[in-house]
């Protein structure tokens, strides 16, 4: 059973909204009702005869399933295509912000870091239902929006990493109870990969339960597993490093928070961790320099 998180770990993040210059492009589920797609664009701040003026793509049930099959059950998908998500975007250096209404499951940190993974920079999004919904699908809609937006082909490997980070983000935040934690564990993870392309799944591991140890939480072995599987994925995508700032800003100041002691920390642990931790510790501190 999937935790359905109602809030999101980033509560302090400011709503993204739409400015009357701006261009949104717009993603709406296929199978939304008229009433629907009214509810939908009433919580994105737009009406119907504002979609004369957007660029719109529609997303299909087939399409949710394509990404989403392998993942999660179908009681999650459903059988009709209701998740929209508005694009819209933004200056070099602006980031990737997210807001949800009426997701039930997914966070906008979860969305936020799995759009990075997909390969998307720079973007206000708004992720919205016509009732409460998992979201889970609304990640396939970012992505059609931003294609037609800049232009540029998403590849289907960045997709299904994505999706797959997005489905193992919110499956740990059900083991540890704690939205936050789960994300940052991935974050922390996806950095050890970042910092060395070369890492062993060993490593990877090692990288895991460096992190379950520095955030305080303990994981089973089919969590771990999962994790490493995400991350060979991961490590196989040439991902922006600067769009991984954003990620690594919070467990850069969670790190910090800790008053971790690294020097100490390196001296207990074995050769290889502690090499893997200081890939971590290094890499970081580099986005900040």
């Amino acid at each position: 059973m999937l935790l359905m998180c109602g809030t999101t770990a980033f509560a302090d993040a400011p709503d993204v909204t739409i400015k009357k210059d701006d261009k949104p492009y717009l993603a709406l589920g296929k199978d939304l009702t008229e009433e629907q797609k009214d509810k939908v664009l009433s919580l994105m701040g737009l009406t119907d005869t504002d979609l004369k003026n957007y660029d719109v793509v529609y997303v299909t049930n087939k399409e949710e399933y394509d990404y989403l099959g392998s993942y999660l059950d179908s009681s999650v998908i459903g059988d009709k295509a209701l998740s929209s998500v508005l694009v819209v975007q933004r200056e070099a250096g602006n980031g990737i912000k997210v807001t949800t209404k009426n997701i039930s499951y997914c966070t906008t940190g979860m969305y936020r870091n799995a759009l990075i993974t997909a390969g998307i920079t720079d973007a206000d999004i708004i992720v919205a239902g016509p009732f409460k919904l998992s979201g889970t699908a609304a990640l396939v809609g970012a992505t059609k929006a931003y294609e037609e937006m800049t232009g540029e082909n998403i590849s289907k490997s960045n997709v299904d990493a994505a999706t797959n980070e997005l489905v193992v983000t919110g499956e740990l935040a059900e083991t540890v109870g704690d939205n936050e934690k789960a994300e940052e564990l991935i974050a922390y993870v996806k950095q050890a990969v970042a910092a060395n392309k070369d890492i062993s799944k060993d490593e990877i591991l090692e990288a895991i339960d460096e992190g379950s140890k520095t955030l305080d939480i303990e994981l089973t072995e089919d969590d771990k597993a999962q994790i490493v599987s995400l991350m060979d994925k991961i490590n196989q995508l040439d991902i922006d490093v600067d769009a991984l700032k954003e990620q690594a800003k919070s467990l850069y100041d969670k790190l910090g928070d800790l008053n971790l002691d690294t020097d100490k920390l390196k001296e207990s642990m074995g050769g290889t961790l502690s090499k893997v931790f200081t890939a971590i510790v290094e890499f970081i501190k580099g986005l900040f320099d």
